[in-house]
């Protein structure tokens, strides 16, 4: 039966709340439970998981709302508690000194943060364009993790911050580096001579992971959200980070991450970066460029990239020959042909769709359904895409769908490769390879008793400085059986040699670097203020400030909430007469 159970005014983070929820799902007696603010884009969830009730209707974007299927009602009580107890020790962690204050309203926010460069957004994305605008209007630097903010307001916004001087990161920016201090999900990255843009957020740290392996740094990692290099938005926060970095005396080698942008904006971007005096290396994830330019080098996998930028910083022509690699021998039976892909990194998961796709010669990457690529069997799947986190915790923090995932490839018999990515850092999940590891022994067991031997590959994203400690994480995986490769390229490259269909990286030639009109802008004061920063405008997930300030960064932290009930609509009326209030003085 369908229980309700409405927290009047008490607003909490949603990846807390998912937190929350998987939490209480794990008390027995508890069929079904969900755990959201009741906006009505919530409610709407809570009715396609079939927990709607007609309770929910009293619930405002204020209220937090659990809804749970209990066989007995006696439990309502023991889950309010427990709900509490948790919040309560949420709240101890975030705040563990991590920050230099808390506020809960602009007018202090800003006070406090008046020297603070940048504003970190991580609040509901129906709110958060106003938002954002304020932060513009005064003058600071955006990061926004936010998702689900409307193109219109992306292509608004990032003008409006362009005019001003400012850069816009994001919406939906999941990683950044700025001045040495990782921001949101990132890893943990020495500095070093290299400046890396991209609209990814997985692609920017497998990239930086690896040149940290690799004993180099980064300087800065500026994330532009995924549609920046979209024909609406026209690569506004890309071009001004071309700029920006350009004229860094701290970045000698520049690297620049996207898929295929849109064709003219492509065309806009490739002329900028050949009209820089720095060695500059791109990646187009999903295209097979045929040969190097001098000083402009076009890589084919995240892993090439990260070895040539390496390669330049230490003022090494690039060899561009891939590193061997040992095909561990599996024996397989003839019905053992497929490649299974459960990604939490979006683009890895493009990055295996591509190259699974290239070995068999078919398919597309066109993530329908969900699916990176579905074809002739093989799977690649991006589990953080928005069809499997509807009111559930990304895939990052959340190992149940990857499971599930699993025990059904497992039961496969044309299924011979299952590919995985660990994704370490902070935001991540604090020991994602226990959570897996009885499910892939189960799963490895159940295939072996059926008289098939089960290959399960992994990449670890991260570094020996992440907070999950990288060494650790390996060894449980490979006790349980996993093969485990120094990069997701790597992996891919391993499971399509024990199908038999190996994929080989052709050294490419470099030529004469092709003509250019472009010149790079000037950079303003202003865009310049984000190259030295070191103290941030945390608004939202309170824990993002922990990876600042153990990084020698300083931050405010802005316990956001929405006000006017959460009605945008009110919001919206209520922010353009403060503005004509403003005016009016003259302000």
């Amino acid at each position: 039966m369908l229980h309700t159970i409405i927290e009047k005014n008490s607003y909490q983070d949603s990846i807390v709340l998912m937190l929350l929820t998987n939490h209480l799902e794990e008390m027995e007696g508890v069929n079904s439970i969900s755990v959201m603010m009741g906006t009505p884009a919530n409610k709407d969830i809570f009715k396609t998981g079939g927990l709607y009730t007609e309770e929910l209707e009293t619930a405002t974007p204020n209220d937090m709302v659990i809804v749970a299927d209990l066989d007995n009602a006696d439990m309502i009580e023991t889950i309010v508690t427990a709900a509490q107890n948790y919040l309560d020790e949420q709240g101890k962690k975030n705040k563990g000194g991590a920050t230099e204050e808390r506020v809960k309203t602009w007018d202090k926010a800003l006070e406090l943060g008046e020297d603070a460069s940048v504003a970190i957004f991580s609040i509901p994305g129906t709110h958060a364009a106003l938002e954002i605008e304020k932060a513009i209007e005064e003058g600071k630097h955006v990061f926004c993790f936010s998702d689900n903010v409307a193109l219109e307001d992306e292509v608004r916004l990032k003008q409006l911050a362009h005019e001003k001087g400012l850069l816009l990161m994001g919406p939906d920016c999941g990683t950044g580096i700025i001045n040495g201090v990782p921001i949101a999900f990132t890893n943990a990255v020495r500095r070093g001579k290299i400046g890396v843009i991209g609209a990814s957020g997985t692609g920017i740290q497998e990239v930086t992971t690896i040149i940290h392996k690799l004993g180099a740094g980064v300087t800065h990692a500026i994330g532009t959200g995924g549609r920046d290099l979209k024909e609406a938005v026209n690569g506004v926060t890309f071009k001004d980070s071309i700029a920006l970095l350009e004229q860094d005396p701290d970045v000698e080698v520049i690297v620049a991450i996207s898929k295929p942008p849109a064709a003219r904006v492509r065309g806009e971007i490739l002329d900028l970066l050949r009209a820089s005096k720095k060695p500059v290396v791109t990646i187009f994830l999903g295209e097979k460029p045929e040969n190097h330019e001098k000083g402009l080098y076009h890589a084919h996998t995240l892993e090439e990239t990260a070895k040539i930028a390496v390669q330049l910083s230490k003022g090494q022509e690039p060899t561009g020959e891939a590193d061997a690699f040992v095909v561990p021998e599996i024996a397989l039976k003839p019905t053992q042909k497929n490649i299974k892909g459960y990604y939490s990194g979006g683009t890895l998961a493009y990055e295996a769709g591509m190259l699974i796709k290239e070995a068999i010669g078919s398919g597309s990457l066109d993530g329908m359904d969900g699916y990176i690529l579905n074809e002739a069997g093989h799977e690649v799947m991006d589990l953080g895409d928005d069809m499997y986190t509807q009111g559930k915790p990304h895939p990052m923090i959340d190992p149940s769908k990857r499971k599930e995932l699993l025990e059904k490839a497992g039961q496969d018999e044309e299924t011979a490769v299952v590919l995985l990515d660990i994704v370490l850092g902070y935001g991540s999940h604090e020991d994602m390879s226990s959570a897996l590891s009885p499910t892939i022994k189960k799963v490895k067991a159940d295939a072996q008793a059926d008289g098939r031997e089960l290959a399960i590959i992994a990449t670890i994203v991260g570094t020996d400085e992440d907070p999950q400690d990288m060494d650790g994480q390996r060894r449980i995986l490979e006790e349980a059986g996993v093969i485990i490769c120094e990069s997701n390229a790597q992996a891919v490259n391993t499971a399509l040699a024990i199908i038999g269909k190996p994929l080989v990286e052709e050294v490419k030639p470099i030529v004469d670097k092709e003509a250019t009109t472009a010149t790079i802008p000037a950079v303003s004061k202003t865009l310049n203020t984000l190259l030295t920063t070191d103290k941030f405008l945390n608004i939202g997930l309170s824990s993002f400030a922990a990876a600042i300030t153990n990084h020698g960064g300083k931050v405010v932290q802005f316990d956001w909430q929405p006000v006017a009930g959460g009605n945008v609509q009110l919001q919206k009326a209520l922010n353009f007469l403060n503005k004509v209030s403003l005016k009016s003085e003259g302000k």
